[in-house]
């Protein structure tokens, strides 16, 4: 095998195990499968982040996961499903892991960058030849897909920050 195959075959695996992974986090969230809360049970949890309105945030951020995976994973419409996990993956950053530190053994950002990181690289290089994208020809334009898309990500994981209700202060009670 050349170089040029050998690149190919990495990507497609790296492909693989990301967007497959991401896939099955998502469907955990959307369909409760292996163990996971469902989209009833995750919607509770976006109101526990205070994040309004919870259903539509919970949905929109279930099938970045679900179908951005599944794109990665094909190599479909590739850098949009990177994107989309990235979203995902810098919310989750912002209202959960960042208070935890680093390392993923206390629920820090740890997990969270690596899978930033490697959907990132994903984004810049493409899909690579053994891909959906490759074997129907579709080119999505670069950079401004990717340029474009990013600053669209951040706005939309700004805006979902930005919809947190207040902090509850809670009074103290009469001894």
């Amino acid at each position: 095998m050349g170089d040029s195959n050998m690149t190919a075959l990495g990507l497609l695996i790296l492909r693989l195990v990301v967007g497959l992974i991401l896939a099955v986090h998502g469907a955990q969230k959307v369909f409760g499968w292996w163990g996971g809360p469902g989209i009833a049970g995750w919607t509770a949890g976006m109101n526990r982040l205070r994040i309004r309105p919870s259903i539509a945030w919970a949905w929109m951020s279930a099938l970045s996961e679900l179908l951005g995976g599944l794109a990665v994973a094909a190599g479909l419409l590739s850098p949009l499903g990177n994107l989309a996990i990235a979203a995902a993956m810098l919310a989750a950053v912002a209202l959960v892991h960042w208070p935890k530190g680093f390392w993923n053994t206390k629920g820090g950002i740890e997990f969270n960058l690596l899978i930033i990181g490697i959907v990132a690289a994903l984004a810049v290089t493409g899909p690579g030849p053994l891909s959906l994208d490759a074997a129907i020809g579709v080119r999505l334009p670069e950079p401004l897909t990717l340029v474009g898309g990013t600053l669209a990500m951040l706005a939309g994981v700004a805006v979902a920050l930005g919809t947190r209700s207040p902090v509850e202060v809670r009074k103290a009670e009469p001894a």
